[in-house]
């Protein structure tokens, strides 16, 4: 199945509406968590770390393993949509594998984000974390405002990939400040 992405159409009002309030929801969602992340008082203690010896480590390895999938979920998306070179009419699998790949990413990052929350709140230390804390709120306003672009069918064609390529490089820059970081200044496996 190969599916054609119209980009030279501009949105009418009738379609700008619901792109403006997709986005404004996602929006309101980024920046509530992060009013939340700035208010709250860290805790500096984890919930649970799910075997890991402390939390930095199963933040950077449950980042890894969303990233990882996020781009296998990228590249799934290529294929359905007819843009990843040779690699033909992707297969009838395809689509339910990168639902799965989308639902097993987010749910690797909830733990994450929990700990970044609850127990190291919202920071600005320096560059690197302050880009971090609003990329992490940044994730889930953008999450929200794909899978509401996925539920809507009057949006122009470029909405959902534009969406979804929004969300993975968001979440592979989250990755290259934490884990990535982790993994070069703490030390890799980092456990």
């Amino acid at each position: 199945m190969t599916t054609t992405i119209d980009n030279t159409s501009t949105p009418s009002p009738r379609v700008a509406a619901p792109l403006l309030t997709i986005a404004a929801v996602g929006g309101a969602v980024a920046v509530a968590i992060g009013v939340y992340g700035n208010v709250h008082d860290p805790t500096g203690q984890a919930i649970t770390t799910f075997g890991f010896p402390r939390v930095l480590p199963m933040k950077a390895w449950f980042a890894t393993g969303a990233a990882f999938l996020g781009i296998l979920q990228l590249l799934s998306a290529l294929w359905m949509w007819g843009r990843l070179p040779k690699a033909g009419s992707s297969p009838a699998w395809l689509p339910p594998a990168h639902r799965w790949l989308g639902t097993a990413a987010f749910l690797l990052t909830l733990p994450v984000a929990y700990h970044c929350l609850w127990s190291l709140g919202f920071q600005d230390t320096n560059g690197r974390i302050l880009a971090h804390s609003i990329l992490g709120c940044a994730f889930y306003g953008a999450f929200t405002t794909k899978m509401l672009a996925l539920r809507s069918d009057r949006l122009p064609g470029w909405t959902l990939p534009a969406a979804g390529g929004t969300l993975v490089a968001i979440l592979t820059v989250i990755w290259l400040t934490s884990s990535l970081w982790f993994f070069t200044t703490i030390g890799f496996p980092g456990v």
